[in-house]
C-alpha cells in the first residue's frame, strides 16, 4: 500500500529472518531483535508495555519516518496488526506475515485444523482456554507468561476429561520442540519460556469431513431437545419448555463454564455442552451422575460428571460463569446462595414449589442479581381415540433467572 509508513514483519516459524531493509526505528521482542539482520543506524525498541511502543511509534510517524515492527507468525493473528491499526489505521500498515505458529504446530503433529478452536492465553485469563480445552475435541491455545503448558495441564488434569497434550515450543528455531503429553505430565515439567503453542486433543476423536466454514461445528440447529433423547429415571428430567427457557437464560457459549446442579438425567449440562460451553454436573446420586455420563457420550459432548451434595461439594469446583440449578429441594435457597456468590455472569432455578421462589429471590438478591423469572405452564397435544385432540397440561413450573452487571473486560496483544 502506497501510504503505508509502519512495515509489520512475521517471523520465527521457520522461514528465513525477514528482510528489514530501511528504518528509522526497529520494534519488536528481544529474541526477534536479535534473530533478524538488522540495518545499522535505526533505534531499537524492545516491546514491553504497549502503550508506551505505541507512544514511540507515533512519534517517528508523525515526523514521517521509517518504522519496522517485528512480530512472531502471522502477527494480523492475534497479534499487534489490532493495536497498530486501530492507532494508525489500516492505511499505515504494510503487513508481510510468516506462517502462523498455530498453523505450523498442527503441521507439526501431522493434522489439518481448520476444523479447531483457537485461544489466546497471552495476556489473559488462562480460564477461557482452559474451558475451550473441556469442551472442544481440538484446541490450539497461544501461551504466555504464567499462562503456559504446566498451568494448562494442572487444570485439565482436575476435570478427569481424557486429552492429549501437543506442546510446540521454539517453532522454527534450532532448538524446537515438539512433544506429546498427557495434562498430569504436562503439569510436572518445566517447560522454560519458549512455549508458544499448546495443541489440546481428545483422544481417537473421528476425523470429521471437510466443512465450509472453519472453526468448531456450527452451534446445534435445536435445541430443547425431547426427553426420549435422555436416558432418565421416572420420568426424572427437565421438560423441554421449561430447558428451552432454561438454555435462553444461561446463555451457554464458547470459552465458558456452566454448571448443572442437582444434574438428573444431565439434560441442560448436556445441552449446554452442545452450545459449545464446558460443563460440570453435580448430584448427589452416583446413579444420576453415571446417567449424566452415559447421556454426554450419547450426544457426542464431553461433561464432568460429579458425585457429591451442594453446596459443600461447590468448593472443589473452579468459579463457573453461569449455573443452573434444578430439582428445589428444602436446602435450595442455601444451594442457590453459594452458587450465586460464585457466578460470573447469570443464575437459573427451576421450582416446582411456590413456598421456595421467595427464599431463592432473596439469595439470588444478596448476592447482587437482580432476579426475574415466570411461572410456565404448558399443554402438549395428546391424542384421542376417534382421531381427534386434547391437550394435557404438565405440571407449572416456576423458572427464575439472574444476571450480573457487565463489566469492561481488558485483553493484551501477542507480539
Amino acid at each position: 500500500m502506497g501510504d503505508a509508513v509502519i512495515t509489520v514483519l512475521g517471523t520465527g516459524t521457520g522461514g528465513p529472518p525477514p528482510a528489514v531493509g530501511a528504518a528509522d526505528l526497529l520494534v519488536g521482542a528481544a529474541r526477534h531483535l536479535e534473530a533478524a539482520e538488522l540495518p545499522g543506524g535505526a533505534r531499537r525498541l524492545v516491546l514491553g508495555p504497549l502503550g508506551p511502543a505505541l507512544d514511540e511509534i507515533d512519534g517517528y510517524v508523525a515526523a514521517g519516518r521509517r518504522v519496522v515492527v517485528l512480530a512472531s507468525g502471522d502477527p494480523g493473528f492475534f497479534g499487534i496488526v489490532r493495536a497498530l491499526g486501530a492507532r494508525f489505521g489500516a492505511g499505515a500498515l504494510d503487513v508481510r506475515p510468516s506462517a502462523p505458529s498455530v498453523a505450523v504446530a498442527f503441521a507439526r503433529a501431522g493434522l489439518s485444523w481448520d476444523d479447531a478452536v483457537v485461544v489466546s492465553a497471552h495476556g489473559r485469563d488462562l480460564r477461557a482456554a482452559v474451558n475451550v480445552c473441556r469442551a472442544h475435541p481440538k484446541a490450539a491455545v497461544l501461551t504466555g507468561p504464567g499462562a503456559g503448558a504446566a498451568e494448562l495441564g494442572a487444570a485439565l488434569a482436575r476435570t478427569g476429561i481424557a486429552r492429549t497434550l501437543v506442546v510446540a515450543r521454539g517453532l522454527g528455531s534450532p532448538g524446537e520442540s515438539v512433544v506429546a503429553v498427557s495434562p498430569e505430565e504436562a503439569a510436572d515439567r518445566d517447560w522454560g519460556d519458549a512455549v508458544g503453542v499448546v495443541l489440546c486433543l481428545r483422544p481417537g476423536a473421528a476425523v470429521p469431513a471437510a466443512g465450509t466454514v472453519a472453526g468448531p461445528p456450527a452451534a446445534p440447529a435445536g435445541w430443547a431437545l425431547p426427553e426420549a433423547d435422555f436416558a432418565h429415571r421416572d420420568s426424572m428430567v427437565t421438560k423441554f419448555e421449561v430447558r428451552a427457557l432454561a438454555l435462553a437464560r444461561l446463555g451457554p457459549r464458547t470459552g465458558e463454564l456452566v454448571w448443572d446442579i442437582g444434574a438428573g438425567s444431565g439434560s441442560v449440562g448436556v445441552e449446554c455442552a452442545r452450545f459449545g460451553a464446558a460443563v460440570v454436573a453435580v448430584d448427589r446420586s452416583a446413579e444420576a451422575v453415571e446417567r449424566v455420563r452415559a447421556n454426554a457420550r450419547v450426544h457426542g459432548v464431553d461433561v464432568q460428571a460429579v458425585v457429591g451434595s451442594a453446596p459443600a461439594v461447590l468448593g472443589q469446583l473452579p468459579d463457573p460463569d453461569a449455573v443452573f440449578v434444578g430439582g428445589g429441594g428444602s436446602d435450595v435457597a442455601a444451594v442457590v446462595a453459594a452458587c450465586a456468590r460464585r457466578a460470573r455472569r447469570a443464575v437459573v432455578v427451576t421450582l416446582a414449589a411456590v413456598d421456595r421462589v421467595a427464599g431463592v429471590r432473596a439469595a439470588l438478591a444478596a448476592a447482587g442479581f437482580t432476579a426475574d423469572g415466570v411461572l410456565l405452564q404448558s399443554s402438549r397435544l395428546a391424542p384421542l381415540p376417534g382421531g381427534v385432540t386434547r391437550l394435557a397440561a404438565a405440571n407449572p413450573v416456576f423458572v427464575l433467572w439472574a444476571e450480573r452487571p457487565a463489566t469492561p473486560r481488558t485483553e493484551g496483544a501477542r507480539s
